[in-house]
């Protein structure tokens, strides 16, 4: 029996060559040192309102939409021999307005964020992609009916505009020979705040009825000329040579607007939706978001595909839980009871859709923490009964309650500390914007950009963004099968991830796994012998080795689903 151990221990020692440091693995680890970036690829055309609401604001009625290049910036790996990589296509925030215009220094694919995020993905072997998508809304409207339509419907053209993007790639890889060497058949898509509301969607409006739940999504005021009207009109299907509204859920159709209908009274029919690849499917493997929210939880059922969450505890824009999104700049109500990460998780956990990462049985120290953390969550819907994996919460510090001299008011919580920008910059440009001679200057909108984001820096975001990757990644691993397509499955990651030292020892032997919990761990010397065993219920533990001989020893450090072993000599 110790002979055909011993024999085993050799031949373990021979095929691992005597090293405890495994290899790189791919889309965990950065394996490449640099990227490739594929600027302004044009991925489709579509009908902007900007015009129309630009000139509704300066009491010209009926200014026509203009059609709309949508591109995207394509991040992939340098120098890369794999055909065909999953895709992660990353939706930028803005509150639905470009940059500066929106009262923020953040708006664009070109996002200090967005760049980070989609190199350190590109990094490690994925593509990624920076989307634009179409704009515009009536933020300032005094009427909550206008505001709350207006934004939904930028909304539903956002959502339109990241399943051309989908149906691009698909397109591209069907005829056009892959340029980007894409994978259709794992498609991930995530976004920071507006782009998590619209991830949020992509993945659970599938519906035309959920768009009419009463009375949230009509206008039952005397506000605008036509009451009890829809706020977002899709397709409605009209009879005749006009399809009226805003185009189908997917907007893979090409629909009008008739002539002087409420409430762009257009002197002529007018398009207000262009079809982008219309045969081919839009379907995604996995979404996630920062900062995301749900515009309604009938959007919500247990048929949509594996979500993970990132929010801050305290957003003071977007409720982690449940509450109204509001305007930044004004603090008026822009949608009634939307739901929030928390309770979208929540109900993602319940009904099965997070499946595909629940059942990994992830416990690193991450997960531990963010399950603890969540287990915590004081409302009626947790029963203590569901893990709720596949949501990462920032409990961000309390900010500053002293009123600014320069503002006025006090600070807010962070509701991004992902995000970083020149602020100095931003203050030029905000103040050329919207200042007011001898009252505003740069230094005024550069404290307002800060107020809700005291620690941004570059530094700052990065320590975020690595708690984003370290969360999120081997999430999309397990959802995208990519153990299939590396030749790396879990038990690689653990042994990968699983840590002893120091080596040498002398007094004390360290063990940590950031994969899994620990159920025990042995210690064989190299005749087979059992030397020192230990049960353990936690991803680090500490053997006492100062009674051994020294010599080389095998450690033997298992989980429920592997056994790792490395060479360690006691000194």
């Amino acid at each position: 029996m110790k002979t055909n151990l011993l024999k085993h221990l050799v031949l373990f020692l021979v095929l691992i060559g005597l090293n405890s440091n495994a290899q790189q693995i791919r889309y965990i680890d950065d394996i490449f040192d640099s990227v490739t970036v594929t600027p302004d690829v044009i991925y489709g055309q579509n009908i902007t309102v900007l015009p129309t609401l630009a000139g509704a604001a300066q009491g010209a009625f009926g200014v026509p939409p203009v059609m709309q290049p949508l591109a995207c910036d394509v991040y992939e790996p340098k120098n890369d021999t794999l055909a065909e990589r999953p895709v992660i296509i990353v939706i930028h925030t803005g509150s639905f307005l470009p940059p500066v215009v929106n009262g923020q220094a953040t708006g664009s694919k070109t996002d200090s964020s967005v760049v980070e995020n989609c190199t350190r993905w590109a990094k490690k072997g994925y593509v990624a992609i920076a989307m634009t998508y179409r704009q515009g809304w009536a933020p300032t409207s005094t009427s909550q009916a206008v505001r709350t339509s207006t934004i939904l419907q930028a909304a539903y053209r956002g959502i339109q505009d990241a399943k051309a993007m989908v149906r691009f790639l698909r397109k591209s890889a069907d005829v056009d020979g892959n340029p980007y060497g894409v994978d259709e058949s794992k498609i991930v898509v995530g976004g920071q705040g507006t782009g998590g509301y619209l991830s949020m969607g992509y993945a659970t409006l599938d519906t035309v009825s959920e768009l009419y739940v009463y009375p949230k999504f009509w206008d039952t005021s005397d506000s605008l000329p036509q009451n009890h009207r829809p706020l977002i009109a899709p397709d409605l299907g009209i009879p005749g040579p006009v399809t009226f509204g805003f185009g189908n859920l997917d907007g893979s159709d090409n629909t009008y607007w008739p002539d002087s209908l409420a409430p762009f009274f257009f002197d002529t029919i007018t398009q207000l939706n262009f079809a982008n690849n219309p045969s081919y499917s839009n379907d995604i493997n996995m979404v996630f978001n920062l900062g995301g929210t749900l515009a309604d939880l009938s959007w919500l059922d247990g048929y949509q595909v594996p979500h993970v969450s990132f929010h801050c505890e305290n957003d003071p824009f977007a409720s982690i839980d449940e509450g109204v999104i509001i305007v930044p700049t004004t603090g008026d109500i822009v949608i009634p009871d939307v739901v929030g990460s928390r309770v979208a998780n929540h109900y993602n956990t319940k009904w099965g859709n997070n499946d595909g990462f629940n059942q990994a049985g992830l416990s690193d120290t991450l997960t531990q923490m963010a399950n603890t953390y969540n287990s915590n969550w004081n409302n009626s819907l947790n029963d203590g009964s569901l893990v709720y994996d596949g949501l990462y919460v920032f409990n961000t510090p309390a900010p500053d309650s002293a009123i600014s001299p320069i503002l006025g008011k006090a600070g807010e919580h962070e509701s991004a500390p992902w995000d970083w920008w020149d602020n100095t910059l931003y203050g030029i440009q905000a103040e050329a914007l919207y200042g007011v001679p001898g009252v505003t200057s740069p230094a005024y909108f550069e404290a307002d950009a800060i107020n809700d984001a005291p620690n941004m820096s570059a530094s700052y975001a990065r320590l975020h963004i690595d708690t984003i990757h370290k969360y999120l990644n081997p999430r999309m691993y397990e959802v995208l099968n990519l153990g299939a397509s590396t030749g790396v499955d879990m038990n690689e990651i653990i042994e990968k991830t699983t840590q002893v030292y120091p080596n040498p020892a002398k007094d004390n032997l360290n063990i940590i796994s950031y994969a899994k919990l620990i159920n025990s761990v042995d210690l064989y010397n190299l005749s087979g012998q059992k030397v020192l065993s230990k049960k353990v219920n936690a991803t680090t533990t500490r053997l006492k080795t100062n009674s051994l001989s020294k010599g080389v020893y095998i450690v033997d450090v298992k989980t429920n689903v592997s056994s790792v072993k490395k060479k360690i000599i006691i000194e």
